[in-house]
């Protein structure tokens, strides 16, 4: 089954719409060229564009945004929304669009339906079928057709199309579940079916796939993260990011040019010099190292750009860097003085936007975003400046926002059990794992080797950090990695 993911342009956002009701529109980005990209970057194949103001005014007006999409993305791209003559379509198809999406033309020009067909292919036309009390809706879901169901798809078959999206409007964006009696009743016409509207959990894709549906497409879902691209792309194709590596990374919190270690960042105590820390864990088993200047947000200065240079020329494995970065400049010099990814932690909380401008600028491969979070009375919150001020902010929300706007992969810290060697907090992090399409490291707690399997079993992480279990030699890389071996977990030994 395909897995589409959707974009809905509206006055060049990226918008949804509930019902198709353009009085009730949620807006989630103002770049439909950088959600493509994030979709991509998840693993999408596949793309569902549709020209709101296309399909009201029944003219195609976001041509040049949605060419853009597939000129700069290698995407198998479906267009709906105003393609009412021969030209818009000749133009959209003639510039890398797979299919066309028909749907007021089914029935106020039957000759251009033909013709379209004729020319291109009936491949590369779909009908789209949208459905409200049993009657088929036209003109941006506006007017009614006073044609039923069935009788479309008949009038469907008989053009010669032979693939469909079909949408009960009721369903879409309430995020109350497909109407599956419906579905179940237009795959008998024997269409290739594409589900669209109402689609809110993965349960929902499952039963999809099980009624034999051809494809299905999701929209709102995967903005709110009630569904997990990654992990709907990987059911129906598990080549995808399959035998990838779990990483295990040591974590250098600096004070002063030294590397410290305490509990929730108080009662810090000395662990040694930085350089020769790097040096030691970069040649014993390292897949990568982070570098936190835990003091620079709170002393309002830069990180320690010369340290980071000295670090990166006795290392050759990837290195993360945070502390103290509010700027695109910042990121810039310390991608210059050797670092590979940079780690935001409470300008990310301050001014949100900054993670969008940050992944545009240097990729998102570049951007991690730091949570340090605490619980709360019945969730976790937010904290900044070294685990010192509570913003009350909800952190899964905050791990899902930080993934739309663009952040490559997302380090989380828990202020409960940072320091005390009491082990992951594993609820924190399947939750958050759970709720995003992006790699997640689990921080804070490692005590022993048992802790390590239980975050990647249990927790659902793609990496684990550490500090002081590496620091004082409690243990060691290589036999974290023969014990995660022997259990199963794929690492590089």
């Amino acid at each position: 089954m395909l897995i589409i993911p959707a974009i809905d342009i509206l006055k060049g956002k990226c918008v949804r719409l509930t019902q198709g009701d353009y009085s009730r529109i949620t807006e989630y980005n103002d770049d439909p060229i950088f959600v493509a990209k994030r979709f991509k970057e998840m693993g999408a194949k596949n793309l569902h564009i549709v020209d709101l103001e296309g399909a009201k005014y029944g003219e195609i007006l976001n041509k040049e945004k949605i060419l853009e999409i597939v000129d700069k993305l290698d995407l198998d791209v479906q267009v709906g929304g105003g393609i009412r003559t021969f030209d818009d379509a000749r133009v959209l198809l003639g510039k890398g669009v797979k299919k066309i999406i028909l749907g007021s033309s089914i029935f106020s020009d039957i000759d251009l339906v033909k013709r379209l067909i004729m020319v291109f292919g009936k491949e590369r036309v779909v009908a789209s079928v949208d459905v409200k009390n049993g009657m088929v809706m036209t003109n941006g879901w506006r007017k009614n057709s006073m044609n039923s169901v069935e009788s479309v798809l008949e009038e469907v078959k008989a053009l010669g199309i032979d693939t469909i999206i079909f949408t009960d409007i009721k369903s879409d964006g309430n995020m109350s579940g497909p109407n599956f009696e419906a579905i179940g009743k237009v795959l008998e016409s024997g269409l290739n079916v594409i589900v669209a509207g109402g689609v809110s959990s993965i349960e929902d894709v499952r039963k999809l796939k099980e009624l034999g549906v051809y494809g299905c497409i999701i929209g709102k879902a995967i903005y709110e993260g009630k569904i997990n691209l990654k992990e709907c792309l990987t059911e129906n194709n598990p080549i995808i990011n399959s035998g990838l590596s779990k990483r295990i990374i040591p974590c250098m919190d600096v004070k002063e040019g030294r590397v410290v270690k305490g509990i929730s960042y108080q009662n810090l105590k000395d662990a040694g010099n930085p350089v020769e820390l790097a040096k030691f864990y970069s040649k014993n088993g390292a897949d990568e190292l982070v570098f936190l200047d835990i003091t620079a947000t709170i002393e309002n200065r830069k990180t320690l750009y010369e340290l980071v240079e000295k670090i990166s020329e006795n290392i050759n494995i990837p290195f993360t860097v945070g502390g103290g970065i509010r700027s695109i400049d910042d990121i810039r010099k310390l991608l210059n003085s050797g670092a590979d990814k940079i780690a935001i932690c409470s300008y990310a909380v301050v001014n949100p936007e900054f993670i969008r401008e940050a992944s545009k600028t240097f990729g998102a491969q570049c951007i991690v975003v730091s949570i340090d979070a605490k619980r709360g009375n019945n969730s976790w919150e937010i904290y900044t400046n070294g685990g010192r001020v509570n913003t009350k902010i909800d952190a899964i929300k905050f791990a899902k926002k930080m993934e739309f706007l663009g952040a490559g992969e997302l380090l989380v810290n828990s202020l409960d059990r940072d320091g005390t060697n009491a082990g992951y907090d594993i609820e924190l992090l399947r939750s958050i794992s759970e709720s995003v399409n992006i790699p997640v490291i689990a921080s804070s707690g490692a005590g022993d080797k048992q802790d390590f399997l239980k975050a990647f079993n249990e927790g659902r992480v793609d990496a684990a950090l550490a500090a002081s279990i590496f620091h004082y030699n409690k243990t060691t890389i290589p036999e974290i990695k023969k014990y995660l071996s022997k259990n199963n977990i794929n690492v590089r030994l």
